[in-house]
């Protein structure tokens, strides 16, 4: 019984930290379209949209860096003081980035800095998930590491639950009136959040410095038996280092693809391809996540009963095959042409604003439509008329933003909370199942390495990638797809000849 309360907390500490982490990550994926206005010129809404992604792109590109150097120093030092540092470092830079001059007042520095301070993000977190996940494996009797290490596993996509909401609370309650609250988070309301992260990050702190060494650190570290150069240990050996580009090719690579799928590139989706109400398309994947996530303890459980292999890769397998039909759903529910328009209730106004120091106006058209499913569709268009009848104006500049009936939100919430529970398979046994593969001695470096090269480069580049396709191949909007489904089927067929579905192997 005292055994079994003292894992619950090392989960507590660890997992707290772990939330933390992976809040302060998500709030920069989740506010892109807000960052990409400020810290980016305005004059190309897309491709200030595509640098902001790829400047979260970064932080996961260094991350297998952060892998390296903070997994050879809690296989020297210790898991405990290793990932500490982690998220001092982490929750620093995220502080910082609330603190960013925008581009309007510094210039190219203000993209360069926030650049900067995401590299120092994905340097940490390629140190906490592997500190964290071996710190509680090690606690954690043989026969229930998935259960215990799935606990873990929940951190990162209730840190991406907290992080929206603490986006929506903010959003709504800088001023009484609903558009001058939003106005404000745009302009500057959006960096509470990133300044917020910061007390957080001290509880954090106190909690995991009252917390012990790993038992099987610790008695490695009496007997004299710890890896004094963990990086040769784990790749210039050849066993290992065919163990690491196991788990990185027939598992790891397949989980990060699935993962940002299933959370960022569906919200990206509902944002941007189809047009879903900022709001809306951020309480559609809240309540996706607050339904699926007790499902990675689940499968972290089922796997310490079957196995690891066959559950990560059948979660693979079904957004293989089911994700072109899912996005094509989401897809259809948001096609207003499909539904029948209430043409008695459409609303439509003209306003003319002179343009200062000119005989030219801006003209915005609104447009509000009201369709039988309860649906609503904004739409404004944006032109300059010009006094000079030579000139002739540009094509307008459109905005859409479409609020969902009842009826069709939460076929879309459906839709979504599919994707979490691959999401779920894939990522519940996978914490037990790296720590599995490698001895204690270099068990940080290790596994580190693989996690993060598999859920960071190839996870983290999938918002990025599928935009970009998304851009240049404009005839087909489910394009962006391709990438983790080529990703994720080539990790199924690896996984599926070469990794074991040995429950423990050390």
């Amino acid at each position: 019984m005292k055994k079994e309360k003292g894992i619950w907390k090392v989960i507590t500490a660890s997992s707290l930290g772990t939330l933390i982490e992976w809040y302060d990550f998500y709030i920069f994926g989740s506010l892109a379209t807000v960052i990409a206005g400020q810290f980016f010129p305005k004059t190309n809404p897309t491709a200030a949209l595509l640098s902001t992604l790829a400047t979260f792109a970064a932080g996961f590109i260094v991350r297998p860096f952060g892998a390296l150097v903070f997994g050879r120093l809690g296989d020297i030092v210790g898991r405990k003081y290793t990932f500490l540092l982690t998220l001092v470092l982490m929750g620093g830079s995220t502080f910082a980035i609330g603190l960013v001059p925008s581009y309007e007042s510094i210039g190219f520095a203000a993209p360069v800095i926030v650049l900067l301070l995401r590299l120092l993000q994905g340097l940490a977190l390629g140190g906490e998930y592997g500190g964290a996940a071996t710190y509680v494996a090690e606690h954690a009797p043989k026969e229930r590491r998935g259960y215990f290490t799935s606990w873990i596993q929940t951190t990162a996509t209730l840190g991406l639950f907290v992080s929206l909401g603490v986006i929506l609370i903010t959003r709504h309650a800088l001023d009484d009136d609903p558009q001058t609250s939003i106005a404000k988070f745009n302009d500057w309301g959006w960096r509470i959040p990133f300044l917020l992260s910061i007390v957080l990050v001290i509880v954090s702190i106190y909690i995991r410095l009252k917390m012990q060494e790993s038992p099987l650190f610790s008695k490695l570290k009496a007997e004299g038996k710890t890896a004094t150069n963990p990086l040769k240990e784990s790749f210039g050996h050849k066993t290992n280092l065919k163990m690491v580009l196991l788990a990185l090719f027939g598992a790891t690579m397949g989980q990060g693809v699935v993962w940002y799928t299933g959370q960022f590139y569906a919200q990206s989706f509902l944002e941007n391809v189809c047009k879903i109400d900022f709001d809306q398309s951020r309480t559609i994947l809240i309540w996706a996540i607050l339904l699926g996530t007790p499902f990675f303890v689940f499968f972290g459980h089922w796997s310490d009963k079957l196995g690891r292999k066959w559950i990560m890769l059948a979660g693979m397998f079904l957004a293989v095959v089911t994700y072109r039909p899912l996005f094509q759903e989401l897809l259809h529910l948001s096609n207003v042409e499909q539904k029948t328009e209430i043409t008695e209730e459409r609303k439509e106004q003209t306003t003319l604003q002179p343009i200062s120091g000119s005989l030219d106006s801006v003209r915005i058209i609104e447009v509000h439509q009201s369709y039988t499913d309860g649906t609503q569709l904004h739409v404004i268009a944006k032109d300059t008329l010009y006094h000079d009848v030579n000139k002739y104006a540009l094509q307008p500049v459109i905005q859409q933003a479409k609020l969902l009936g009842n009826g069709v939100y939460w076929k879309m919430v459906g839709l979504v909370f599919v994707m979490i529970i691959y999401v779920t398979m894939v990522y519940g046994p996978i914490a037990a199942f790296l720590v599995e593969l490698f001895p204690t001695r270099i068990r940080y470096t290790s596994m580190s390495l693989p996690y993060h090269i598999g859920n960071g480069v190839f996870g983290g580049l999938t918002p990025f990638i599928a935009t970009l396709l998304t851009t240049i191949y404009t005839g087909d909007p489910l394009v962006g797809l391709m990438y983790p489904i080529i990703i994720a089927g080539i990790c199924v067929l690896i996984g599926t000849i070469y990794l074991s579905n040995q429950k423990t192997i050390h």
